[in-house]
């Protein structure tokens, strides 16, 4: 929301500087988001007059002028034509910076002419798109004053950020009113609401044709004839302050228009009334209708928006935007103005529907005060009438102005209750009289009815709220928290810790982490086996997001497609987050998922690239489980992954029937239709099913060096091709667990030599003494264990 200082003084009488104004209004809860002082940006541009300009001896559209700065005399070349001998024009001297061509001026010749300074254009310092000609300024004009002084643009433009509660605030006189209540001045009274005379009847009436269960859709709506005006361009303050805020100035009737809305808060919109047929109705739209939009823009309604007929068809979107083809344009001379009410949630829905974003969607969809239908009315003629002259008929109105039904009460204790501010009773009734409500101020409580532009009064809450930010934030006492004891050195619980430990490390093992939505498309979730009815949204934000997710590997896999489709094929993303599988607790568990897609590491000189792979994944869902503590030493690896994995390359890591993990390769079906391609594996790690350690445990085993040298033995074993590794390095393993301290799988062989059906898994086993060297003896005792083991477990046999 945008305004100027003097904008806000006609409704303001105040004498607090520009910096007390936006002190106050931070502090009110109207945050001041900028304030642009355009007189400080225009200083160096003063008025200058023109004694001669003769033409360039070497351009025939240059002229050479000799400029009276009122401090003495330059020449200047200038290509304007309307450059002349006697005119006053704007001048910026050698080492001004020109905003609207973003350069800093230099002395200079042109066309071996000197060149010192510049006559500009209002493009040339970003008041308009100009650039025709030169500034030409009134003949009297003061020699060498300011610029900016001369043209009025001297007022400062305040910016404020509105919250979506404050719809009284989206117009000047509703900030003044908050300042006032504030203790920054007086409000001025509405002099522009008194009642203005109509002469004739309406030709064109109102009317409202809405079903019995849709009244609020349009509970009432106002307007008048204007007969005989005429619509040329607007007087120069109002297209200043227009201009001021970024609008660009029309006509007159639409100037009006858009004024009204920024400076009460009250949209409006001006029928060309020659151009309506028969009479104005508030009604559904005809599903299929089709209007074209003042934006240029043809837009198709459905039954459940409001829009404003006429015999002709739609003729305006209700509390969006009006029709191109009833628009006002400079030869109207009758005018119908409309003025009125809409429910906000309708008007949000229409115009997000039809994607539209307009100032009076804007406003309407947060509320508007009820009673601004009558004295909107009002302002609207009485401005119509001084601008563009003609008559007024009588107000024609459909409908009634939906009357004040709350009553709220407030006790005074919960001030200090709620806020920890103490305030007298008598200072918050005077604080909400001040801002507009009406007081009753009993003993125990104080009765009081909000001000009809506040609908976002809804409680005793509110009420509190209003107390304290007009007396002042700042009031509230510097009190320091109670505790009985100091906070425990650790204040997060294993489970949560886990979290942090995931993510550092898979960060170190290069991925990055992603934060999405918790919701997807359900064709998407479906893939990832999700998209119950449980979990659907009743009012998901976009019509592609209506589900949540399964797990956060679906985020993941669509933000591969994305990076994909900008030539970022190989990526490496992982996430820490919640999954929902069903409304219960048992279905929404912590879960890190990654993905990895494309080369595992990129090309080089000493070898090719190497694309990802299902044991990529698997040492992720490691580490993670390892980082976290859970006993990867008892892990079992099956091959029963879900169905998004590849049913070959995929595997599950668990303890007996609780799954920890799976990974995998990403079935070829669901890259398919998310249209990535492959490589593409992923894992899950979920973190509310590893075991937490048992109380009193050893974290952590101490560390015990040996002064003996380990050895290492080599074992080769064939073994049926359909027995996992794993099996035979659990089994190898635990041969002897004091001495045998790492089994490592470094070979896997099929061919020549090896009978069909079968494998052989090559092994290396580290002994590490710990009492003395071992003898060739002690070597083979454990070697024969291992052996025996191995066969045990798995029927393997050592290879010859």
């Amino acid at each position: 929301m945008k305004f100027t200082l003097n904008w806000l003084k006609d409704h303001l009488d105040t004498t607090a500087s520009l910096k007390e104004i936006t002190d106050k209004l931070s502090m009110i809860g109207l945050e001041v988001e900028g304030v642009e002082d355009r007189a400080e940006s225009l200083k160096p541009f003063t008025v200058a007059y023109v004694k001669e300009a003769r033409q360039h001896p070497n351009a025939d559209r240059l002229r050479v002028c000799i400029v009276d700065t009122g401090k003495g005399e330059v020449q200047v070349v200038c290509g304007a034509p309307n450059a002349r001998t006697g005119m006053k024009g704007v001048f910026a001297p050698v080492g001004s910076y020109v905003p609207g061509t973003d350069l800093t001026l230099k002395a200079g010749k042109i066309r071996g002419e000197d060149s010192n300074g510049m006559l500009v254009s209002e493009r040339e310092l970003g008041l308009s798109d100009d650039h025709e000609g030169i500034i030409d300024l009134p003949a009297d004009a003061p020699l060498g004053a300011a610029f900016a002084e001369v043209a009025g643009l001297n007022d400062p433009v305040i910016e404020i950020a509105i919250t979506p509660n404050r719809g009284d605030c989206l117009g000047v006189r509703g900030v003044a009113r908050d300042l006032a209540a504030a203790g920054l001045g007086t409000l001025k009274p509405l002099k522009a609401a008194e009642p203005v005379n109509g002469t004739f009847d309406s030709p064109i009436r109102w009317r409202r044709d809405l079903p019995a269960d849709r009244q609020h859709a349009c509970p009432y709506v106002a307007g008048r004839y204007f007969r005989g005006v005429k619509n040329g361009p607007s007087p120069k303050w109002l297209q200043d302050r227009l201009r001021a805020i970024g609008l660009r100035p029309i006509s007159a009737l639409v100037d009006v228009t858009n004024y009204v809305t920024f400076d009460l808060g009250r949209p409006l919109h001006v029928f060309d009334a020659d151009k309506v047929k028969g009479d104005v109705v508030m009604r559904l739209a005809r599903p299929g209708d089709e209007i074209l939009a003042l934006d240029g823009d043809t837009y198709a309604l459905d039954g459940e928006m409001v829009a404003i007929y006429d015999d002709n068809g739609p003729e305006g979107i209700g509390g969006v935007m009006g029709g191109e083809l009833s628009g006002c344009h400079e030869d109207t001379t009758n005018v119908f103005l409309e003025v009125a009410l809409f429910d906000p949630d309708m008007v949000a829905r229409t115009g997000r529907t039809l994607g539209i974003l307009s100032d009076a969607r804007y406003r309407f969809e947060r509320g508007l005060d009820p009673q601004s239908a009558v004295w909107g009315v009002e302002v609207a003629a009485r401005l119509i009438l001084e601008l563009c002259g003609g008559e007024v008929s009588d107000v024609v109105s459909a409908g009634d102005v939906p009357p004040e039904t709350r009553k709220l009460a407030l006790r005074p204790s919960r001030v200090a209750e709620l806020g920890g501010m103490t305030v007298d009773a008598a200072r918050q009734a005077e604080i909400l009289e001040r801002l507009g409500c009406s007081v009753d101020a009993g003993n125990d409580e104080i009765a009081v009815v909000p001000p009809s532009w506040r609908p976002d009064i809804e409680g005793e809450a509110c009420l509190v709220e209003e107390v304290m930010r007009i007396h002042g934030y700042d009031d509230i006492p510097e009190v320091e928290l109670p505790r009985d004891s100091y906070l425990p050195r650790a204040v997060l619980t294993p489970a949560q810790r886990r979290v942090s430990v995931a993510r550092t490390a898979l960060a170190w093992r290069g991925l990055y982490e992603g934060v999405t939505f918790s919701f997807v498309a359900r064709r998407e979730a479906e893939l990832f086996g999700g998209g119950a009815e449980a979990v659907t949204l009743a009012n998901p934000i976009s019509a592609d997001l209506d589900v949540m997710r399964p797990t956060p590997l679906v985020n993941l896999a669509t933000a591969a497609v994305r990076n994909a489709d900008r030539g970022y094929g190989d990526l490496a993303l992982f996430e820490v987050g919640p999954q929902y599988l069903d409304d219960t607790p048992k279905g929404q568990l912590t879960v890190v998922a990654g993905l990895r897609r494309g080369d595992f590491q990129p090309r080089h000189w000493a070898g090719g690239a190497r694309p990802v792979d299902a044991f990529d994944a698997k040492g992720d869902a490691e580490a993670v489980l390892v980082a976290c503590e859970a006993p990867a030493d008892k892990l079992q690896v099956t091959t029963d992954a879900p169905a998004w994995y590849h049913p070959g390359r995929s595997g599950v890591l668990r303890l007996g029937p609780n799954v920890l993990a799976q990974f995998g390769e990403l079935h070829p079906r669901v890259l398919k239709a998310l249209d990535l391609k492959a490589p593409a594996v992923a894992f899950e790690v979920f973190l509310d099913r590893i075991p937490l350690p048992r109380a009193g445990r050893q974290k952590r085993s101490l560390l015990e060096l040996s002064p003996f040298q380990p050895v290492s033995r080599d074992f080769a074993f064939l073994v049926d091709e359909d027995v996992p590794a794993e099996k035979l390095l659990r089994a190898a393993r635990g041969a002897d667990k004091a001495l045998i301290t790492e089994v490592a799988l470094f070979d896997v062989y099929q061919g020549k030599g090896v009978e069909p059906g079968k494998k052989s898994l090559a092994i290396a086993v580290t002994l590490q003494p710990r009492q003395g060297t071992l003898t060739d003896q002690e070597i083979e005792a454990v070697a024969a264990k291992v052996v025996a083991q191995v066969a045990g477990a798995t029927g393997g046999i050592l290879r010859g």
